[in-house]
């Protein structure tokens, strides 16, 4: 049995991902320039594959930091409690900084990461994530730049993970009920 198994059914193409990416990219490409040398800051683990996407369609200079943040653990929700992992190691106190992520589903992590961003006293904050899930929204955040809205459905694949598995897929799709149901 392989990972495609688990999958009910492909939401976004590997080919609607890389051709909105590059729009998304455009849109940045316009709003940027070598002057602006943004920081894009991945949020770990779910957004490396965007990431890497998105960077290779950029054509002004910018840099790349981490971030690691947990609020799911290995649930098909978020738990509400956010948890830095890992820190960046750059200062990105008056950088424009773009905070890449997977995926806005209640808006609690991304809140948390703006409040802590803040602090830091960036020049400018802006958020691009490849998913955003309105439906689920319980605290209504900033979004500059949105991939695709998905419905109220556990998504996977492209950097997108249940228990740590399914990343791997070169697609969003939904995985089976009854997989996530038997952890």
């Amino acid at each position: 049995m392989s990972l495609i198994d688990d999958v009910e059914k492909v939401l976004i193409s590997e080919a609607e991902i890389q051709e909105r990416i590059a729009n998304l990219a455009a849109e940045m490409n316009a709003l940027y320039s070598d002057a602006d040398r943004p920081m894009l800051i991945c949020i770990l683990k779910g957004a490396f594959m965007f990431l890497a996407d998105l960077t290779r369609h950029l054509t002004f200079r910018h840099e790349l930091d981490f971030m690691e943040i947990s609020s799911y653990g290995r649930g098909t929700t978020s738990s509400g409690a956010v948890r830095i992992l890992l820190d960046l190691a750059t200062d990105v106190q008056g950088r424009h900084v773009i905070i890449v992520e997977d995926i806005v589903d209640t808006g609690n992590t991304l809140t948390y990461i703006l409040r802590n961003f803040a602090a830091r006293k960036p020049a400018s904050i802006r958020v691009a994530t490849l998913l955003s899930k309105p439906s689920r929204r319980q605290i209504e955040v900033p979004v500059d730049f949105v991939g695709f809205e998905v419905p109220d459905e556990f998504v996977i694949g492209y950097g997108l993970d249940f228990a740590e598995q399914y990343r791997n897929l070169p697609f969003i799709g939904v995985l089976k009920p009854e997989v996530y149901r038997q952890s």
